[in-house]
């Protein structure tokens, strides 16, 4: 699907209807008419836009970075990441990170109307299908409203209170909806008609199929704490065979592993030549390192560093792994000299986080400050993102031309099958089945243990002194909690999750202790945070949508 847009567009223009004799009575130019689209062709061609929708490119106000699918901002509301370059860089993004949040914020409204705009799509093809008789869009239909329960997932984990948009809302233009509780019943329909509607597999990459939906009724349940139905349906994907963690965790942001058998839905990003636009301009905005183009933004945090230490049996310090930091060289140049980290780490660190004196995507050793854009003065921190930057001679990923090189054509996954199985494990934890959640964490980090790590300069072995090993049991339900949720931030870190984890298990704690354990490390975080309260349990609803709903929409509580 990645390049079936520009030729849908194409075809669109063929499809426009010419001007009658009658000016009044012509179909305005550059568009289509109900009567052109209501076919097969025109339903294909609405959904195809609804797909579009996915990145966050909607034709919306804002920059691509602030509206992006990929969520990478959201982590920079986390302990995952810092926002890096320098302070007054995207100042926005500043005052999220240091929890001095508004409903004037740039980044949380166009998000908020990307998302919508999301919505939008979908009914539009709901909305048409309606319209049109003599043939079966049912897979279609299934289609549309998975996508539609996808932008209104992204609006309540965000927001908590939103209005949902039906079909009849839309077919009547009544966008202004009362944003009255969590919409959770609705989202939880979609996905419910999706799985039962769409096939167990597709010829297009790109399309969800009946386990994807399945998936996301499960993430649905898991976010409300409905742990038995959260199962039930992640269990449905599990063992339907259809999936299988790659051999390689690497593989999984690489073209290697595109759409691979760990794909559960992935949004499809291209560097199709020029500027890219099909390409991903969100977490990758961290050029300043290996290729000095543009931004240094999106810096890990000594906080997650250190959440890759292992103790001597090769499992992670749940409770202490902020006792103590990884080697870092936070305050020192290049020139300075530096010894990395000769502790035991686990080798995702360094498939997730780019380290001073360690492999970076192919691009040889991060030297340390001359990669890293800002000052010691601004809140960064000494590390670069890996995940999302492509490996140096994966051409297939590499965007070209003014802001090209930027747009990555890495997919990023919503959904990949790892997800799928740590989010099973938390419900079988939560319900106390303990042999159930110790071998899907166990499945996880037997993939680390026996995947290729990062190798030294010289490429004769490990670049670190790395071991994991997999759990001989869990003890209890409340060691079986813990454990679940590091290996979701070991194993998904810098992919979009943690902000919506931390929300969902303790916000207020994980945060406040993150908060003063970094600026113990990175000195210029030190006090500059206005600390996580429950009122941060969810955004405010962007002043600009309250003020055009004409008072139907309500701010959330605290705002």
């Amino acid at each position: 699907m990645k390049n079936r847009l520009i030729y849908s567009l194409i075809l669109c223009a063929t499809l426009i209807v010419a001007c009658s004799e009658d000016f009044t009575e012509s179909t305005a130019f550059a568009s289509l008419s109900d009567a052109a689209l209501q076919n097969a062709q025109g339903v294909d061609l609405q959904l195809i836009g609804a797909y579009s929708a996915l990145d966050g490119n909607t034709n919306t106000p804002g920059a691509d970075w602030e509206k992006t699918g990929d969520n990478w901002w959201f982590d920079v509301m986390a302990d995952d990441a810092h926002k890096g370059s320098t302070d007054g860089d995207q100042a926005d993004l500043f005052l999220l990170e240091t929890y001095d949040w508004t409903s004037a914020n740039p980044y949380l409204t166009n998000k908020f109307r990307a998302l919508y705009a999301g919505v939008g799509r979908a009914n539009s093809v709901i909305d048409l299908i309606s319209k049109v008789e003599g043939a079966d869009f049912t897979q279609q239909l299934a289609e549309a409203r998975f996508l539609r329960g996808h932008f209104h997932f992204e609006l309540q984990k965000i927001w908590g209170n939103v209005a949902y948009i039906s079909e009849e809302n839309f077919a009547n233009t009544e966008f202004s909806q009362p944003n009255t509780g969590p919409i959770w019943d609705q989202i939880e329909a979609d996905f419910a008609f999706a799985a039962a509607n769409l096939p167990n597999s597709q010829s297009d990459s790109g399309r969800p199929n009946a386990f994807a939906a399945s998936a996301y009724l499960g993430k649905a349940h898991l976010y409300q704490a409905d742990w038995a139905n959260a199962l039930t349906a992640l269990n449905t994907v599990i063992n339907s065979g259809t999936y299988a963690l790659l051999t390689e965790y690497q593989d999984n942001f690489q073209s290697s592993g595109e759409n691979g058998s760990e794909s559960v839905f992935a949004i499809q990003y291209t560097a199709d030549g020029g500027q890219s636009f099909n390409g991903n301009l969100g977490g990758t905005l961290n050029f300043s390192g290996p290729n000095g183009w543009c931004c240094g933004f999106y810096q890990p945090t000594q906080d997650l560093v250190n959440a890759f230490q292992v103790d001597g049996s090769g499992l992670p310090l749940l409770d202490t792994f902020n006792q103590t930091d990884v080697a870092n060289d936070y305050g020192l140049n290049s020139s300075d000299a530096f010894t990395p980290e000769a502790g035991t780490l686990d080798p995702r660190l360094d498939y997730t986080v780019g380290r001073r004196g360690i492999q970076y995507n192919g691009y040889g050793a991060h030297p340390g400050k001359d990669w890293i854009r800002a000052s010691f003065a601004d809140i960064s921190g000494p590390y670069l993102a890996k995940k999302s930057v492509y490996q140096n001679g994966d051409d297939a990923n590499v965007g070209t031309g003014a802001w090209g090189q930027q747009r990555s054509g890495i997919n990023y996954h919503i959904i990949r099958y790892a997800d799928v199985l740590l989010m099973a494990a938390e419900a079988a934890a939560e319900t106390n089945d303990l042999a159930t959640a110790l071998n899907y964490v166990n499945q996880i980090r037997n993939r680390a243990k026996n995947m290729t790590p990062v190798q030294n300069l010289a490429g004769t072995g490990p670049a670190a002194n790395y071991s994991v090993e997999p759990y001989p049991a869990f003890a209890d339900q409340a060691f079986a909690r813990k454990a679940v949720r590091m290996e979701r931030r070991l194993e998904l870190g810098m992919e979009g999750h943690r902000f919506f984890d931390v929300r969902r298990w303790d916000g207020t704690g994980i945060m406040n202790a993150y908060f003063q354990n970094e600026g113990r490390t990175i000195t210029s975080f030190a006090g500059k945070s206005k600390g996580y309260t429950s009122t941060n349990d969810l955004c405010p609803i962007p002043l600009r949508a309250i003020d055009l709903s004409q008072g139907v929409l309500t701010q959330n509580p605290g705002y």
